[in-house]
């Protein structure tokens, strides 16, 4: 995939993909960012609006439970007013009046309970159940056991199975199955006389029996269906669900598609210093180009090494803090002498009409072109990513650098020796410097701190938010931060938590505790190196997070939950 420069933009702050933005800075004193603006403010309701396939159910059992306990009491309370039409044995009847009287009491009383979805519990669902069920087997005594009268129970029955509690409808199921079967059997055996208005002395045994093996495999059938119609709806709402999930996905990464094609187009071919020499190095084909500068492969004239040469255009050469920005970058880079920070081979003299810095030629792909290729990354390849970009991070830390643009695209593996490497330190800040980008926000908007979004001070910490957003990224293969406009990115960062990256792939939950910390809105609940960071998710990828961690990060997530899908 080439080297570090392929990627036009990378000698300026504001890249096509993924720009970095530089904006002037929110009132500060408030110390947050403003509320989302209106045209971001349909995003935003959009994803705090949508609810799990297992929620969509139970609220679906609720609204089934309103019209169950309405139908049950109504049709509860109408039936004894037949009863002087039908007469019957005087016990029985006192009985079935009793027990209708107790069902329109225990349906009332869960209506009134479900004025509000909070008033729904599965507890008091099923003590409605238990209540009607032995109640219409009262019923059932007094129409006769071998009559019509228990073709009810399956009704109630097929609301009940459809329930979330299997514990609970299986209970339910179990008790109308166990009713039914003492009841006709001790009817059958003369325990129990047989008082219904239709009696089965006109049945012999065999028939008796067939009847109520019948009544028993329509209990089952029943409880089956419904358990079965349960499942085949959840998977359904789940396989819809996973629909929207992979086609939001696409769709951000069709737009990261769309800006890396809009930078391609921008490099290539013969730029105006092809074939000149600069310094040690004779320039080739235009490699990367962006606002600032362009970026050429080069050679050195004497040994024939390979090299990356950056230039700045020659309308920015009349803009100091540009010229100033890209010196800094020179110097700040051409410190680091670190296996994991892009290697600087020549700086340009003080005297150069054009300033220029020639970087180690790198072949390789970013990580952004590795995440494109193969949509995520394993924990293994996540965690020697976090090694090794963490010492890159500790030598710029060690010298007060703080990158402020991390990113995939500012992360490359080199195929030589396979070694990560952090690039573009175009908008680093240097502690104790005046910056040069004073009263402006710069970085790259889905991969900023919060501190940094909202124009605070920034520490080697905001460049682990970055980092953790990064990881987040690798392994779930979708943004942890996204939107339409810069705004709505922004407040999402400062704000709100993207959904637990172990609901949208295969991970130990404890990886979502170790993100939590990773992603802390506040950068003193961050780790405090990369270091940290790396053993704390070998760890949480073996289920053998520290407690210590877990608590914290458990803190974190009860003041500021996951999001939804």
């Amino acid at each position: 995939m080439g080297d570090p420069a392929t990627q036009p933009g990378r000698d300026d702050a504001a890249t096509v993909a993924e720009p970095a933005v530089s904006a002037r800075r929110p009132d500060r004193s408030s110390g947050r960012l403003p509320e989302l603006p209106s045209g971001a403010s349909s995003a935003g309701s959009r994803v705090t609006s949508v609810v799990t396939p297992r929620e969509t159910l139970h609220l679906q059992e609720i609204a089934r439970t309103r019209i169950f306990v309405i139908i049950a009491a109504v049709f509860a309370g109408l039936v004894p007013f037949t009863i002087p039409l039908l007469g019957g044995d005087p016990t029985a009847k006192t009985i079935f009046i009793c027990s209708n009287s107790a069902i329109v009491a225990s349906c009332g009383w869960l209506a009134w309970q479900l004025r509000r979805d909070e008033g729904y519990t599965i507890a008091r669902a099923t003590t409605v159940a238990y209540v009607s069920v032995i109640s219409a087997f009262a019923s059932i005594w007094y129409f006769g056991v071998f009559s019509p009268a228990p073709a009810v129970i399956p009704f109630g029955l097929s609301f009940f199975s459809i329930g979330q509690s299997r514990r609970a409808v299986l209970g339910v199921y179990l008790t109308c199955a166990f009713l039914q079967g003492v009841l006709m059997l001790a009817i059958m055996t003369g325990v129990l006389p047989d008082q219904g208005l239709i009696r089965a002395q006109s049945l012999t045994p065999v028939q008796q029996g067939t009847i109520m093996v019948i009544l028993q495999g329509l209990f089952f059938v029943t409880y089956l269906t419904q358990r079965k119609t349960r499942q085949a709806t959840l998977d359904a709402i789940e396989q819809h669900d996973r629909v929207l999930r992979s086609l939001h996905q696409r769709d951000a990464l069709l737009r990261e598609a769309r800006q890396d094609l809009a930078q391609a187009l921008q490099a290539g071919g013969l730029g105006r210093w092809s074939e000149e020499v600069v310094g040690s190095y004779r320039l080739g084909r235009v490699i990367g180009r962006g606002a600032m500068g362009e970026v050429y492969e080069a050679t050195h004239v004497e040994t024939g090494d390979p090299a990356a040469v950056k230039l700045l255009h020659p309308h920015v050469l009349a803009q100091a803090d540009l010229v100033q920005r890209f010196v800094r970058e020179a110097r700040i880079v051409a410190s680091l002498s670190a296996a994991n920070v892009v290697r600087v081979l020549e700086v340009s003299p003080p005297e150069a009409p054009v300033p220029w810095l020639a970087m180690e030629r790198l072949n390789g792909l970013d990580l952004a072109d590795y995440l494109r290729e193969h949509k995520r990354m394993g924990l293994k390849g996540v965690l020697t990513m976090l090694r090794q970009v963490g010492l890159g991070l500790d030598a710029a830390r060690a010298l007060g650098v703080v990158h402020r643009d991390l990113k995939p695209r500012n992360l490359y593996l080199s195929s030589q020796g396979d070694i990560w490497k952090i690039l573009d330190f175009g908008v680093a800040r240097v502690t104790g410097e005046q910056t040069l980008t004073i009263d402006q926000i710069v970085g790259t908007p889905n991969y900023m701190a919060p501190e940094q979004a909202n124009g605070a001070a920034v520490t080697h910490r905001t460049d682990l938010f970055a980092l953790g957003v990064i990881t987040y990224r690798a392994l779930t293969g979708q943004p942890a931060f996204e939107g339409e406009t810069t705004a709505e990115i922004l407040y999402k960062v400062v704000h709100t938590m993207p959904v637990a990256a172990s609901t949208l792939v295969s991970l130990p939950s404890e990886v979502d505790l170790v993100l939590a910390i990773a992603l802390a809105k506040n950068a003193a609940d961050r780790f405090d190196s990369a270091a940290e960071l790396a053993q704390a998710l070998d760890a949480a990828a073996r289920s053998r997070l520290d407690a210590a961690l877990r608590s914290r990060a458990e803190a974190l997530v009860a003041r500021l939950p996951w999001g939804v899908a």
